[in-house]
Order: C-alpha cells, then sequence, then structure tokens
C-alpha cells in the first residue's frame, strides 16, 4: 500500500468516527443520555416524597394532612373485666378542679431550640370524699330501747384518688428542641403525655386537700343518716366521726 492510499484510508476512518446513530457527522448519541435523564427523575421524585413527608411530621406544612385524607379507625378489642369489688363506702361529696400545668424539660449545656421541650396542658378532673359504713366498729351504734335515739360513731371522710376527664383535659401548646422533632418523628413518646397527666392528678389532690371536701363529706353523711333513721321513727339521731375517746 502506498503512501497515498494510507492517507485516503485514514481519511475514511476518521469520517465514520465522527458520525452519530442518526448518521450525521458531527450529532453526539442521544442514547447514552436516557437513562442519565430518568435516574435523576426518581430521585427528584423520591426526595420531593421525603421532605414532604418530613414537613407534614413536623407540622411544617400545614393542611397537607387534610389532603392526603387521613382517617381514623378503631381496632380496640373488647374489654375484659379483671376484678369486682364490693363497696361499702358512701360518697357523699365531689369537687370539680382544673389545674394549668407547665412543665418544662431543659438539657444542660444545649439550648432549647436544640434539645428541650415545653407543654403547656390543662388538666380537668374530679375528687370525692367518702365515709367507710363498713368500718364502723361493733360498740359504734348505739340505740335505746324505746328505739328513739341512736348515737352513731363513724370514721372520718377520706379523699379519693383524682379521676381527669379527657374530654374536659386538653394540650394548650407543647414546644419541641430540633434533636426533640427528630426524636419524635421516628418513634412517638407516650411517657411525655403520661407526664403531665400524673403531673395534673397530683395538683388536683393537693388541692382537694385545702378544699373542706372531707368536711362536706361528713355533713352530708350526718344528713343523710338522720333522714334515714327519722323515716324509721327515732326521734334523735347523733353521729359521731373519729374514734372514741378512752
Amino acid at each position: 500500500m502506498t503512501s497515498t492510499d494510507a492517507r485516503r484510508a485514514g481519511k475514511r476512518r476518521g469520517s465514520s468516527e465522527q458520525l452519530g446513530s442518526s448518521g450525521k457527522p458531527g450529532e453526539p448519541d442521544p442514547r447514552p443520555g436516557r437513562p442519565r435523564r430518568w435516574v435523576k427523575a426518581v430521585v427528584l421524585g423520591a426526595a420531593a416524597l421525603a421532605l414532604l413527608l418530613v414537613g407534614t411530621r413536623l407540622s411544617v406544612l400545614p393542611g397537607i394532612g387534610d389532603f392526603f385524607g387521613d382517617t381514623t379507625k378503631d381496632r380496640s378489642g373488647p374489654a375484659v373485666l379483671k376484678s369486682i369489688q364490693d363497696m361499702s363506702s358512701y360518697e357523699a361529696a365531689s369537687g370539680n378542679f382544673q389545674v394549668v400545668v407547665d412543665l418544662e424539660k431543659d438539657a444542660k449545656f444545649l439550648p432549647d431550640a436544640i434539645r428541650g421541650t415545653r407543654t403547656l396542658y390543662v388538666g380537668a378532673g374530679t375528687v370525692g370524699a367518702s365515709v367507710d359504713l363498713g368500718k364502723v366498729a361493733s360498740d359504734g351504734v348505739v340505740i335505746n330501747k324505746e328505739r328513739t335515739t341512736a348515737d352513731i360513731r363513724l370514721p372520718h371522710a377520706v379523699l379519693g384518688k383524682p379521676a381527669l376527664d379527657p374530654d374536659r383535659s386538653y394540650a394548650v401548646s407543647k414546644q419541641r428542641g430540633l434533636l426533640d422533632r427528630i426524636g419524635d418523628f421516628f418513634s412517638d413518646n407516650p411517657s411525655s403525655e403520661q407526664a403531665v397527666n400524673k403531673l395534673a392528678a397530683q395538683h388536683i389532690s393537693e388541692a382537694a386537700k385545702d378544699s373542706g371536701l372531707t368536711a362536706r363529706a361528713e355533713k352530708n353523711t350526718t344528713n343523710m343518716l338522720k333522714g334515714l333513721l327519722g323515716s324509721l321513727g327515732f326521734d334523735r339521731v347523733t353521729v359521731h366521726y373519729g374514734p372514741a375517746p378512752r
């Protein structure tokens, strides 16, 4: 092969290398770029969906939950009776209480915006005061022969446990740091709600001790016994509270 033939063959190879899949010289092959565009579209769509879910979870985008149309289903099982207790107490008074709980938890060496919670909660509930008629001593009731007078000695009235009303109790606001928001995103923390409920019940119980409920319960119990025994023919009914003097 002469030098002239070699130059002609090189020119033909160079011309064939510049032709694209379309057969036109100078145009790049578009097919290698298509898979990359699809991958970018899928990644961008997944990232947008993730940001949307995170924004909904962190309450950054209000109204998104209504857009998706959340529904509530009660999948609870039937209630099971565990035990039955016979009651001998007469609940003679009940008080309604309301308390505003301001519970704040801070982390050392970290600002509240990073780590910390503050919950403002309104707790409403009732406390009952009762007299246990089943604890009357054998000599606690004295009746004369004519059955016209009765002298009764009862134990002092006691307060019951506070019962929070879920229909009247609610959280006003809950402020959380960034780390707490991220933690709540991955797992719920029911202990935080339990803490404010316990604190509300504790404050209500302390308020009930200074409310005069026990004195009111003893007064109502006395009136109940006088009315009951008076209808049976007793002319005088006297009720005492506490242990008998020695």
